[in-house]
């Protein structure tokens, strides 16, 4: 079964042809506690509602000046909230993106060598507390497997063949196989809601709910009704999933007409997206909490479209998979505010410990601190390690307001090699990271990876999957 011929459970979705037509009405009612003032106040909340869309770029929504209608629903969450018009990943794929938002520390601290959670998540930090945690999700590389669902009092992986690293794997492989790749996106939906109904309505509980998105990362299939929103020619899922393979494998030879038909089908998984998130706020109304919850939406990463001779989301630092949505709505959060000053998805993890009045301690900053006190000069960092003949190699990344430097490092000889263009100031400021918080190889050799409780054949194990095309990530 196709991602796209999963069944919609949570109603009828925006259609573009359909009797549903588009979501564009205004969310009031929905978001009825956002106000006019520029506040953040992190008291208010009962509920905490994290959202990540795995590979979503943020210049291609409309609340960023895209020029198709994409993103109605998250324009008008926007619209009604607070958004971080400069928000970047701390890196440019899952393995290290997903850990540095749950964890709020750098991807070299936040995962081991061989990427398994190396540093607890907001799970973690909220036991003890009287919230309820949730983790709900369809990717592989987060899961059980690799040591995510610690923390968690509940966490539902779409893993149905076992916990351990290895069927986690293998289930990738086997779904890669049968063209199914992820649970869509209402399905992720119900998941969460039923959590909510269960705990925060029926327990009584405050909780925190994260739920990623996997429906805009490739290959992008979105369903029927979408598929010919922003193109006229038809494709089936498993030509659609070549072209996405061959975009990877062999980028050189995409054509102009072929690299619009993946913005095209990339918008339209996108647009379907935004209608199941439509769907997640009217379920928050339902259930009487929404004027209770503060909701966050964001991104684990971009995706790349030939900009810079790639695609999809490789070990690389450009703005293209870096820059990603922030956005704030709900309970507490002021409306209509956008703050331009540079955030790091990692800030959500300290915002999250202010509402449950749990302590953080690491590099990033509460959001609702930056909205009081925003910080002109604050510079925000991200960092990839190599993979493939690049494995020796690091590379980092620094965003400041009117600025980017980056960075790479020789993880043999440690020399590091700052980008020309680079301002002066800036440069340091990411020679500084590099040394302060640079990649120790941590778990890099067996006795270190066996006191971790994985072995050495991790790695052997995805090196023949990715051979085969199964991984991608």
């Amino acid at each position: 079964m196709s991602k796209s011929s999963e069944t919609q459970s949570g109603g009828q979705l925006d259609s573009p042809t359909g009797t549903g037509g588009p979501s564009t009405e205004p969310l009031s009612g929905i978001l009825d506690s956002a106000d006019t003032q520029s506040a953040f106040d992190t008291t208010a909340p009962e509920h905490v509602v994290l959202v990540s869309v795995d590979a979503l770029r943020a210049d291609h929504l409309g609340c960023h000046g895209y020029h198709r209608d994409t993103s109605p629903t998250i324009d008008a969450f926007a619209a009604a909230g607070t958004r971080f018009s400069r928000a970047h990943s701390p890196s440019s794929h899952t393995r290290e993106a997903v850990p540095s938002l749950l964890s709020g520390q750098y991807p070299s601290v936040a995962t081991t060598d061989g990427f398994r959670r190396d540093t607890p998540t907001i799970g973690k930090l909220l036991q003890g507390t009287t919230a309820r945690s949730a983790g709900i999700h369809s990717n592989p590389f987060v899961s059980e497997g690799f040591g995510f669902a610690d923390g968690f009092d509940h966490f539902d992986d779409d893993m149905f063949i076992g916990s351990h690293w290895l069927t986690a794997l293998a289930q990738r492989a086997l779904d890669k196989v049968r063209n199914r790749h992820y649970a869509r996106a209402e399905t992720i939906t119900d998941r969460g809601l039923s959590f909510l109904e269960s705990q925060a309505v029926d327990g009584s509980r405050s909780t925190f709910t994260w739920l990623h998105y996997m429906d805009v990362h490739g290959p992008y299939e979105p369903p029927e009704q979408f598929r010919k929103r922003y193109g006229a020619d038809p494709i089936s899922s498993r030509d659609a999933a070549k072209l996405y393979k061959q975009a990877i494998k062999r980028p050189e030879s995409i054509t102009a007409d072929q690299r619009q038909q993946l913005i095209d089908l990339y918008d339209a998984e996108l647009r379907y997206f935004d209608a199941s998130f439509r769907q997640l706020l009217t379920g928050l109304q339902r259930l009487g909490i929404a004027d209770e919850t503060l909701i966050l939406l964001t991104a684990d990463h971009g995706e790349a479209f030939g900009e810079h001779g790639y695609y999809e989301h490789p070990r690389q630092l450009p703005h293209e998979l870096t820059h990603v949505p922030l956005i704030a709505a709900g309970a507490g959060v002021g409306s209509q505010h956008v703050v331009e000053t540079p955030v790091s998805t990692m800030d959500v993890v300290p915002t999250v410990a202010s509402v449950f009045d749990v302590s953080y301690d690491g590099p990033a900053i509460s959001l609702s601190q930056t909205v009081d006190n925003p910080n002109a000069d604050r510079v925000v960092f991200a960092q990839a390690r190599g993979e493939g003949e690049a494995t020796g190699t690091q590379r980092y990344a620094a965003y400041q307001l009117g600025g980017t430097a980056h960075a790479t490092v020789d993880s043999e000889t440690g020399d590091c090699t700052i980008e020309s263009g680079a301002r002066q100031a800036l440069a340091g400021s990411l020679r500084e990271h590099v040394g302060s918080h640079g990649y120790r190889n941590q778990g890099s050799t067996d006795e270190q990876r066996a006191e971790s409780g994985h072995g050495s054949e991790e790695n052997d194990v995805e090196h023949r999957l990715r051979a085969l095309g199964y991984v991608e990530e």
